[in-house]
């Protein structure tokens, strides 16, 4: 087979790729489906731990004086973060303790991956997330500035987090994109 019938398979095939992607995005589904699909796709999932920390940490005083804890230069919930939620006994003979901070940073990273995967489309949704993310970044980076219980590490994690999901999904979105681009490009004749 030459290399001109080799890549004009190859565009037939992915012609009909298409046809078929563009028939099962015009299948009847239930409105309920669509738009939980469409918020999926919008809605960065790292808003879900930082809503977490949130709702920890905007009421939280600390114990005693509320001043006390921003003068001694440490964060009035850093108590709660690191007070162990898990222990488990190790064949070392050691206990093995997994804090609150920890675990909200484990449930961060686990949802960054799934940021990852979702930011391999391209299409509106995926711009829109992008941009939320963004605004979600710039929130933490604010809230991590100026208010007392957000100087913690475990923040700072997340906030670290949340801009690799908007640095990450921009990359993958712009190479996604670019792949798409030269793919179609070569097959012009």
């Amino acid at each position: 087979m030459s290399m001109k019938g080799f890549f004009g398979a190859a565009a037939i095939a992915q012609a009909e790729d298409r046809k078929k992607r563009a028939a099962a995005e015009r299948r009847p589904t239930t409105a309920r489906g669509f738009i939980m699909r469409v918020l999926l796709g919008i809605f960065p999932l790292l808003v879900i731990p930082v809503a977490i920390y949130n709702l920890i940490a905007l009421p939280f005083g600390g114990s005693g004086d509320p001043d006390s804890a921003v003068i001694a230069n440490a964060s009035p919930i850093l108590d709660l973060l690191n007070n162990p939620m898990l222990t488990m006994p190790m064949i070392s003979g050691v206990n093995w303790a997994v804090t609150n901070g920890e675990m909200l940073i484990l449930f961060s990273i686990a949802l960054l991956f799934m940021e990852i995967l979702k930011s391999t489309s391209t299409g509106t949704a995926t711009i829109i997330n992008h941009a939320i993310s963004m605004i979600l970044f710039i929130v933490c980076l604010v809230e991590f500035l100026l208010l007392p219980n957000f100087a913690t590490s475990v923040f700072f994690i997340i906030m670290i987090m949340t801009l690799l999901d908007v640095l990450a999904g921009v990359v993958v979105t712009i190479v996604s994109a670019r792949r798409d681009f030269g793919v179609g490009e070569g097959f012009s004749a």
